[in-house]
């Protein structure tokens, strides 16, 4: 077996399997005699160990994604994997861009750690292949994502929160609890969190603005060119496929990560909206935007402390302040 692993450091946050444990649920799921001829590890990916394995007999690779060990992962990013897994007949509207699950095992038995084998995906990540295109042709590529958003959104769930749960009977009670969850978890990162308890304050005592949103639509979560794949010879840029919608929730559209990144210039992305849809401009909707910002910057200051990017956490603090003067 080849195996190539990605150099990372002793006490980095993803951690790689040996030979023996891709051998090992490799066996698993396509029985005790299968020979696994390769397995590379892809770096792309923050979260989840990823690796393309070649079986022998197959006549495609297959994708081998592993969670943190558990005490490895934040209260707010807690089982990630598996609120994707249960996301998946939520997500039937887009089906055909997603990855298809071979097997999933949440046991612990073999690696200690929560594993899903999925197909692999045509295509080339969009962040490798969208700059290939003249800029003229980028709007094509944004519009394309507003309609699968559009799609992912005009979902109904059944309550508020993780799609895997804990759920909540209103919206504002499921965003005070998301912000209290990165709140604890900055803290237990020794990070100051004093700015995002301050938000949580004002979510709270703004919280019938919040509860306006009585409706629980399904939220992509991380929807964006880095989870994209492009066709990898077409004309103009052509979406493939989508992956690693693992912080699904149900909640307001406008709270979703997808929304914050179209909005963040004005330059070509504007075209999202032109499939998307028009944006809700009223006072209400702009003050829970930015609670949802502060929100976004949160579990962003907690991912680069999880990377060990310092200089992003300290910026982190700076962006807070001006969501802070716009809400207080």
């Amino acid at each position: 077996m080849r195996l190539r692993q990605v150099k990372r450091s002793a006490g980095a946050f993803q951690q790689p399997l040996t030979a023996d444990d891709i051998r090992a649920i490799c066996g698993r799921v396509f029985g005790s005699g299968v020979r696994v001829a390769a397995a590379e590890e892809l770096g792309a990916g923050l979260y989840n160990t990823t690796y393309r394995v070649a079986v022998a007999g197959r006549d495609r690779p297959v994708i081998l994604r592993v969670a943190p060990e558990r005490g490895r992962q934040f209260a707010s990013e807690w089982q990630l994997m598996r609120n994707e897994y249960a996301s998946l007949p939520y997500l039937a509207v887009i089906a055909p861009l997603l990855p298809q699950v071979i097997a999933a095992d949440w046991s612990q038995e073999l690696v200690g750690r929560d594993w899903m084998v999925q197909t692999l995906l045509d295509g080339v990540p969009a962040p490798n292949r969208l700059g290939d295109y003249p800029r003229a042709l980028w709007p094509v590529f944004f519009r394309d994502l507003g309609a699968i958003t559009r799609r992912v959104h005009g979902v109904r769930g059944p309550r508020f929160g993780p799609v895997v749960g804990p759920g909540y009977g209103s919206w504002g009670e499921a965003v005070i609890a998301s912000l209290e969850a990165i709140a604890a978890d900055l803290d237990g990162a020794g990070l100051d969190a004093a700015d995002l308890r301050e938000v949580i304050a004002v979510a709270a005592e703004r919280r019938a603005v919040l509860d306006e949103v009585t409706e629980p639509r399904l939220l992509a979560g991380d929807l964006w060119t880095v989870n994209v794949l492009l066709h990898a010879t077409a004309p103009e840029p052509t979406i493939t496929g989508v992956f690693d919608l693992d912080r699904t929730w149900f909640g307001d559209s406008a709270a979703d990560w997808t929304i914050r990144m179209a909005l963040a210039k004005q330059d070509e992305r504007t075209a999202f909206w032109d499939s998307y849809g028009p944006r809700d401009a009223s006072s209400a909707a702009q003050l829970r935007q930015q609670i949802y910002e502060a929100r976004h910057l949160g579990a962003v200051r907690l991912e680069r402390h999880r990377l060990g990017n310092g200089a992003g956490v300290r910026d982190s603090y700076p962006a807070m302040s001006t969501v802070l003067a716009h809400l207080t």
